[in-house]
């Protein structure tokens, strides 16, 4: 669906996406993550031909984005971060207008406004002006919008942003609804959304791709140590030193005692379980256990991983310190 070489896109003074390659298969929903000033909507707008790119080529479902940039706006579907709405219209006033933009024949325009009003649930709401809804349904009236024409990928910029937790929940379904039917590309700074949705993150920084893969082989590529929490209650005195004992714990954190039970922060090598050596422990020194767990990695643990990785990485090629690449 979507096939990107060497794209580059220069300002004055900075490059803004250096040089990335990646491609989105047919039916995928792919999230595309990075921090803010990564190049994601630089990308993101490059395919949907709102911007040239310096260097590079793509193609969306085979057309050139440069020769034949019309084709590529009839299969695609495009949510901005900033949905840009006529706000004196109403709901449906408006996506029949977009229909008509897009190509759509009266008729047909009006099949797909009623479709996409009942897909994004907007009906109820159909005949009300624009500026008097809430943040969520704007959102909603925007992916309507995107979806009116059928296209066969929609690119979606932030598509929860502003909105609360209930709504973030129901747009997540929605997007996974959608997937399929159509193929999906997503920029976002949710992760726990995406690590829902998606099939495969592509994480970018600095201009560049840092990791292209599932979320879940993501997460076990990480570097950063696991981690177990301990609660314990009996004879304790020696309970830090007895448990920095046992192969594979790295660091042990004495947290606060209540109620004579001990809280306990271990940290250990990611490729080691040790919490049966430690329950084992538990059983020789007779302590009640009230928690014995290994905290779960996350696609959040991934990304700041990478993240940090390059920062580090382009610290010690360039000779400054790891704070500054960090601030930079």
């Amino acid at each position: 669906m979507i096939e990107a070489k060497e794209l580059t896109k220069r300002y004055a003074g900075r490059t803004a996406v250096d040089g990335i390659s990646f491609d989105v298969a047919q039916g995928e929903i792919v999230g595309f993550l990075g921090p803010n000033g990564a190049g994601k909507s630089t990308t993101l707008r490059i395919l949907t031909c709102f911007l040239s790119a310096s260097e590079g080529s793509a193609k969306v479902a085979g057309f050139d984005i440069y020769e034949d940039s019309i084709e590529v706006r009839k299969r695609i579907g495009y949510m901005p971060e900033n949905v840009p709405l006529y706000p004196d219209m109403r709901v449906i006033e408006y996506l029949k207008f977009r229909a008509q933009i897009k190509g759509l024949r009266y008729r047909e325009a009006k099949w797909a406004v009623e479709e996409a009003m009942d897909i994004c649930s907007l009906t109820e709401v159909n005949k009300k002006i624009i500026s008097t809804l809430s943040k969520g349904y704007k959102q909603r009236v925007g992916l309507a919008d995107a979806l009116v024409n059928k296209p066969e990928l929609l690119i979606l910029d932030e598509p929860t942003n502003g909105l609360d937790p209930n709504q973030i929940r129901q747009s997540r379904e929605l997007i996974k609804r959608l997937g399929e039917r159509h193929t999906i590309l997503i920029s976002t700074h949710i992760l726990s959304e995406v690590e829902m949705t998606c099939n495969r993150v592509i994480i970018l920084d600095r201009g560049k791709i840092k990791a292209s893969d599932t979320p879940q082989n993501l997460i076990r590529r990480l570097r950063q140590p696991g981690a177990v929490l301990l609660e314990i209650k009996g004879k304790t005195d020696q309970a830090v030193k007895k448990v920095q004992s046992i192969e594979g714990v790295k660091e042990v954190t004495k947290n606060e005692q209540r109620n004579g039970w001990l809280s306990l922060s271990i940290v250990t090598d990611p490729n080691i379980d040790i919490r049966e050596e430690i329950f084992d422990l538990t059983l020789k020194e007779k302590w009640k256990v009230r928690e014995l767990a290994s905290r779960t990695a996350s696609l959040e643990d991934a990304f700041v991983d990478l993240v940090q990785s390059g920062a580090v990485a382009t610290a010690s090629e360039t000779g400054t310190s790891e704070k500054e690449a960090a601030d930079a």
